[in-house]
């Protein structure tokens, strides 16, 4: 019988976490009068003594409009490569049996494990050790395969676009090209919609490489046609011409690969060709934070109790996912399988271009 649940969040804060650990610990406890417990700073919170809270009804009360996490979060402590010290150099070490052993020491039945594609494919290498693991997806990129939507991400573009919004009249009143550096290593999806959504006249995305010749000409063309300012949306991972902008490399970042920058060098880029004031902002942290929208709220408290479904039936090794209007069961396995990508060629892109919007080309190439 099981009796006791405990769940983590790893990677990024996001907003709708706290929906999550609700929905979880309302569902566990109201439907089968179980125990559930939160693991503090994602995996973190299992590499050495564990570190843990209980999360009874009175520890929800009041967090589902919260953002962030109340158990935290770590993009790091990845134990099948946790960095360990060895005869004075760092080196990336599978310590995943003491994290399994730290797991047993809590009493605990099964792992929720709440995060995008790092935290499930750590959770998935678990499950394959003999962990009883269910994942709840969370990026608030949007990229993760086998589920329609991630919770966060509709918060992610609501964020981007009032900014947008705010900078179109300050862009207009000064005459000036204003470059957003946005989310979005791997995919462009935050960039996209909200580009459209705030009617910006150029997105940049990493799934189309981009000619900075292209992007001048075209800001070059408003201009003549009247448009004294310009807005320009890049995803953080937007390349020109497949050049891909590194702030650190993998082997510089304990093994993760950091991006960004890109807003900076498009600036510097627009500076040089054009006759404008070129103004560049990153909206960072920013698209994290804050309270979920509806949306989110209600899609993250979804996923929780579906979560708990799963496991009242024992289907380890799965991840809850929304598949057209429904919260399904998917395997971890088949989500973290690939990245989900914008389609170049596909409607969103084309009523972007239709709409006149340059993304990552000419439009009227």
């Amino acid at each position: 019988m099981l009796k006791t649940l405990a769940i983590l969040t790893g990677g990024g804060d996001c907003p709708g976490l706290n929906a999550v650990i609700r929905g979880v610990v309302r569902s566990a406890i109201g439907l089968h009068g179980w125990r559930v417990i939160g693991i503090e700073d994602g995996f973190e919170g299992l590499i050495n003594t564990p570190r843990w809270r209980e999360l009874d009804l009175n520890a929800v009360r009041g967090i589902l409009s919260r953002g962030g996490t109340i158990i935290g979060t770590s993009n790091r402590g990845n134990p099948f490569a946790y960095p360990v010290e060895k005869n004075g150099k760092v080196e990336l070490t599978d310590i995943s049996d003491r994290v399994l052993d730290n797991f047993r020491k809590l009493g605990a039945d099964v792992l929720i494990a709440v995060g995008g594609d790092g935290t499930l494919r750590i959770a998935q290498g678990l499950f394959e050790k003999g962990l009883p693991v269910i994942g709840v997806p969370k990026t608030i990129d949007n990229d993760l395969q086998a589920t329609d939507v991630t919770f966060g991400y509709r918060t992610a573009v609501a964020i981007v676009t009032e900014a947008l919004d705010r900078l179109h009249s300050t862009a207009e009143s000064h005459h000036r090209v204003m470059v957003v550096e946005v989310m979005g290593r791997d995919a462009g999806w935050i960039a996209l919609e909200s580009g459209i959504a705030g009617s910006a006249d150029a997105i940049l995305i990493p799934e189309i490489p981009f000619s900075m010749s292209d992007l001048c000409q075209t800001i070059k063309n408003r201009a003549a046609r009247g448009s004294r300012f310009s807005i320009v949306v890049v995803a953080e991972g937007a390349s020109a011409d497949g050049e891909k902008v590194l702030l650190k490399t993998a082997g510089e970042n304990l093994g993760v690969e950091r991006r960004g920058g890109s807003g900076h060098r498009v600036g510097d880029a627009l500076a040089d060709c054009l006759d404008m004031e070129t103004r560049v902002v990153t909206l960072g942290h920013l698209q994290r934070g804050g309270s979920p929208t509806p949306y989110d709220r209600i899609l993250a408290s979804r996923f929780g109790v579906k979560a708990v479904e799963l496991i009242a039936a024992g289907r380890y090794g799965e991840m809850v996912s929304l598949k057209g209007r429904n919260v399904v069961g998917v395997t971890i396995a088949s989500a973290v399988a690939n990245i989900n990508r914008v389609d170049p060629q596909g409607e969103l892109v084309t009523t972007a271009q239709h709409l006149g919007i340059m993304v990552s080309r000419n439009p009227n190439q």
